[in-house]
């Protein structure tokens, strides 16, 4: 019997300094091999934020690749295949994507910019709500049974989600 084929996820946001950092680390993390996830930017900020690796770290979540890239990497013929995309900054999901291959499922988890908060101790707190944000969206996906969902029943899934973790 071979393994489930893992589930292949983008987390895009503007800069690819924080928010999808974030999101890409949780979602190897607690996906447990079950997804594969990338994170990319649009203008990528050339850096990673030194308080989102800070707050993975302060939390156990390891990234060891951490950097920030453009999501032109990720439309090349050569990338990944993504069964879904996720935007997690306003900038983003209003952005004109490229064409991704195989057309995955797209879904809007806005979460608030920790990264340019200050003072720094406010800018550590605002890493923290928005790990949190995105750790209670990422563990209710994952809670999902993805593999058996069609792609529009995982955009629904996603979409209720980011629904219900923000009340």
């Amino acid at each position: 019997m071979t393994d489930p084929v893992a589930l292949n996820l983008l987390v895009l946001c503007t800069g690819n300094s924080a928010r999808s950092i974030l999101g890409e680390a949780l979602f190897n993390h607690l996906g447990a091999g079950r997804v594969r996830a990338w994170s990319a930017g649009s203008q990528p900020s050339g850096r990673v934020n030194p308080v989102a690796l800070e707050t993975l770290a302060a939390h156990g979540v390891p990234l060891p690749e951490a950097r920030s890239k453009s999501w032109d990497e990720f439309a090349a013929p050569d990338a990944p295949q993504f069964d879904l995309i996720i935007t997690v900054c306003g900038s983003a999901a209003g952005e004109t994507c490229p064409v991704w291959p195989g057309h995955p499922v797209t879904a809007h988890w806005g979460i608030d910019d920790p990264a340019h908060v200050e003072p720094m101790e406010a800018r550590r707190a605002a890493f923290e709500v928005a790990y949190s944000e995105l750790e209670c969206r990422i563990r209710a996906l994952l809670a999902e049974p993805l593999e058996a969902m069609t792609p529009d029943d995982r955009r629904s899934a996603a979409r209720r989600i980011h629904a219900e973790c923000a009340q």
